[in-house]
């Protein structure tokens, strides 16, 4: 980056399909932001916690392929974002840890899981998501390495100090992604005026069920504040969530 203090939006790249559909997500929020998406591949490097730079010329060749092929993609979706690129090393949940210390947002990508795997989140996600200061999104991929389908967008609306942030970061991805955002409370009203351009769902806390809709749609993302982050990566059953499916779905973690 040409500023160290300039925030950009982070992905991680690690070569699978996962992160690949992670970064295409992505370019909406850098371009929303009007920040450069930051294309970051880790070098393993067990109990390393510095991001220096490799010395291993099949690692680094690896590296740069999976990031030119991450590229590709981000360019082939045809919007003018901006990227940056980067080969660090070290354990992969610190270095983005560390990185995304001066980022607006960090996104891993992840392949979707049932209920019967061992958690919901692998190391790095989880790492993300009870350490990382901003904003964490966790991209679900489908079990043959296709994106997931654009969905609902869901959120519940509590009495949480941070709610009002979260609600907020979920009615701007409703208008960020053109989505339905599905408000799991009875406090409605004041957010239906601040965003008119954008479809608002009533539902039942705990059900996930439209009132008067039927074509309710599956949730593409679920978004979430601190507590329920502090939960999330110990979740490896079904639980009383009111977001039906939580986390087995997208889900973006604000930080208040």
């Amino acid at each position: 980056m040409n500023q160290l203090d300039a925030k950009s939006v982070i992905v991680g790249i690690n070569g699978s399909r996962a992160a690949v559909n992670a970064a295409k997500w992505a370019v909406d929020e850098a371009l929303s932001r009007q920040m450069p998406l930051r294309l970051i591949y880790v070098i393993p490097r067990p109990g390393a916690h510095t991001a220096s730079a490799p010395t291993s010329e099949w690692e680094l060749e690896r590296a740069e392929i999976a990031l030119s092929q991450a590229d590709c993609a981000v360019q082939s979706v045809g919007k003018p974002v901006e990227v940056e690129t980067a080969v660090l090393s070290g354990d992969p949940a610190q270095v983005l840890t560390n990185e995304s210390q001066d980022a607006a947002l960090v996104c891993v990508g992840t392949a979707r899981r049932g209920w019967a795997c061992d958690g919901l989140l692998g190391p790095t996600a989880a790492a993300l998501v009870a350490h990382a200061p901003c904003p964490v999104a966790i991209i679900r991929t489908n079990p043959d390495g296709s994106p997931t389908d654009l969905g609902v967008i869901a959120v519940v609306l509590n009495d949480e100090p941070d709610n009002d942030d979260v609600v907020r970061h979920a009615m701007e991805e409703g208008r960020r992604r053109h989505a339905t955002v599905r408000q799991i409370d009875r406090r409605l009203n004041s957010w239906v005026r601040r965003y008119p351009d954008v479809r608002v769902q009533t539902v039942a806390a705990g059900t996930g069920v439209t009132s008067g809709d039927k074509q309710g749609g599956a949730i593409e993302l679920a978004v979430v504040g601190s507590a329920d982050a502090e939960e999330m990566a110990g979740l490896a059953t079904p639980n009383c969530h009111p977001i039906v499916g939580f986390p087995d779905c997208s889900v973006l973690v604000v930080r208040h």
